[in-house]
C-alpha cells in the first residue's frame, strides 16, 4: 500500500471515529432524540430561508464554475470545491451545536438558521482555496475544509462577539459578510497560499478555451443574479426588500465601472478580470447593506468595481511578486479589496470605525491561522513533481483522447 491509498485510509479512519464520538457526545447530552433536536415547526420565515439556503448552496457551486477557466484543472475544481465544502459544512455544524459560547451552545435545535450560517462557511473555504488552488493534493481540500471550520467559528462567535464587545463597546455592522466571509476568506486562502509557498505556480500559463471560460460567464452572471438571497439570507424579514435594493444597485455600479476601467486601460475586456470584478459591489455593500440607500448603493458598487478591477490589473503581480505567491485566482482583489472596501464605507456612514477595527483583527487572524494551516499541508503534502501542479491527470480517470496523438 503507497504513501497516499495510507494517507487517505487515515483521514476516512479518521473521520468515522470522530463521527462516532460526536453521535455518543450528542447521546449523552440528550440531543440525538430527533424530535427534541430538530425544528418541528415550519414558519413562514423558515419556508423563506429554505429558499435562501438551497440559493446559497447554488450559489456555492457556481464558485466552481467560476473558477473553471484553467484547462488543465477543470474537474479538479469541482472536486476540490465539493472536498472542502463537505469537510467545512459537517465540522462547523458539530462546533455550532457542541461547543458553548458564552456559555452555551449556539443552536441547540437544528433548524433553517443552522443550515444557513454552515453553508455560508462552507462557501467561505471554498472562496478561499481559490488562492492556492492547483497547488496541494486532492484529499488535502478536504482537510482545510475541516481545519478552516474552526476558524470561522473563532471567527463568527468570538472575534466578531464577545471580543468585538470587549474592545470597542459594540458589535461591528456586517449584515452581509463584508469582513465576515470575504475578508475571512481572502486573508485565510492567502495565509494558507504561504504556507505552502508554491513559488512554481508562477510558471503556470493558465491557458484557458473559449468553453471554459463560458462557464465563468454564466457563473459570474448567475451569481449576481442570486446575491441578494445570501446578504439577506439572516437578515429579519422586514429588512429583506431594502437589502436586496441595496445589493442590486451596488451590482449594477460595479457592473458599470468595471467595463469602463478595462476598456480604458486595456482597450477591450479581459473576461476574466470583467467577470470577478463586477462582483465587487455585491461584496463591498455586504456591511453597509442596511446602512445606506439605493443611490449611495450605487455609489459604493460603482467605487468597488473600478477598484478591484484596478487591482485586478495594477495590484495582483505587484503583491504576488512581493509576497513570493500567487493569488491563483485573484481571490484577494475581489473579495479581501471588497471586504476592506464595506468595512471602511459603512465605518464612514455609521461614524463608528468599530467594523474597520474588526476587520484588522479578522486580518491578522485569518492570515495567521491561514499560515499554520498552510504549513500542515505542506508537512503532509510530499513532494509533488512539477506536470502535477494545477493539473488534475493524476485525479482521474480520463479517456479522451490526448492533444498530441
Amino acid at each position: 500500500m503507497d504513501k497516499k491509498t495510507m494517507g487517505i485510509a487515515a483521514l476516512i479512519v479518521a473521520i468515522i471515529v470522530a463521527a462516532a464520538l460526536m453521535v455518543a457526545t450528542g447521546e449523552m447530552n440528550g440531543v440525538a432524540e430527533i424530535g427534541q433536536s430538530i425544528s418541528n415547526g415550519f414558519s413562514p420565515n423558515e419556508q423563506l430561508q429554505f429558499g435562501k439556503n438551497l440559493d446559497i448552496w447554488f450559489m456555492l457551486m457556481l464558485v466552481a464554475f467560476l473558477m473553471i477557466f484553467i484547462r488543465k484543472f477543470e474537474w479538479g475544481v469541482c472536486l476540490a470545491v465539493l472536498l472542502s465544502a463537505a469537510g467545512s459544512f459537517v465540522i462547523y455544524l458539530a462546533l455550532a451545536t457542541l461547543v458553548p459560547v458564552d456559555g452555551a451552545v449556539p443552536y441547540e435545535v437544528w433548524d433553517q438558521s443552522l443550515l444557513i450560517n454552515a453553508v455560508i462557511c462552507a462557501i467561505t473555504v471554498v472562496i478561499a482555496i481559490g488562492v492556492f488552488l492547483g497547488t496541494c493534493k486532492m484529499w488535502q481540500y478536504f482537510l482545510v475544509g475541516v481545519l478552516f471550520a474552526f476558524v470561522y467559528y473563532v471567527v463568527q462567535y468570538y472575534i466578531m462577539g464577545s471580543v468585538c464587545e470587549s474592545i470597542f463597546g459594540e458589535f461591528a455592522t456586517d449584515p452581509g459578510g463584508s469582513v465576515l466571509v470575504h475578508m475571512c476568506a481572502a486573508y485565510f486562502g492567502l495565509g494558507v497560499a504561504l504556507g505552502i509557498r508554491e513559488k512554481r505556480a508562477f510558471n503556470e500559463p493558465m491557458y484557458t478555451t473559449t468553453h471554459s471560460v463560458t462557464f465563468v460567464w454564466l457563473a459570474s452572471m448567475l451569481l449576481w443574479m442570486l446575491w441578494p438571497s445570501f446578504v439577506t439570507s439572516l437578515l429579519d424579514p422586514s429588512q429583506i426588500t431594502w437589502g436586496t435594493i441595496t445589493c442590486y444597485m451596488a451590482g449594477m455600479g460595479s457592473l458599470i465601472s468595471t467595463y469602463i476601467v478595462c476598456v480604458a486601460i486595456q482597450g477591450k475586456v479581459n473576461p476574466l478580470i470583467y467577470t470577478y470584478a463586477m462582483l465587487c459591489g455585491p461584496v463591498a455593500i455586504g456591511a453597509p447593506l442596511l446602512s445606506v440607500g439605493p443611490w449611495g448603493a450605487l455609489l459604493i458598487g460603482l467605487i468597488a468595481g473600478a477598484v478591484s478591477a484596478l487591482c485586478f490589473i495594477y495590484l495582483q503581480p505587484w503583491l504576488c511578486s512581493k509576497l513570493g505567491v500567487l493569488d491563483v485566482m485573484g481571490v484577494h482583489n475581489l473579495h479581501g479589496v471588497g471586504g476592506w472596501m464595506g468595512a471602511l464605507f459603512v465605518s464612514i456612514v455609521v461614524g463608528s470605525f468599530t467594523t474597520l477595527g474588526v476587520a484588522v483583527l479578522v486580518f491578522a487572524f485569518t492570515l495567521i491561522t491561514g499560515f499554520v494551516v498552510g504549513f500542515i499541508v505542506k508537512m503532509t503534502r510530499g513532494e509533488m513533481a512539477d506536470e502535477e501542479l494545477i493539473d488534475d491527470d493524476v485525479d482521474f480517470i480520463k479517456s479522451e483522447k490526448p492533444a498530441d496523438a
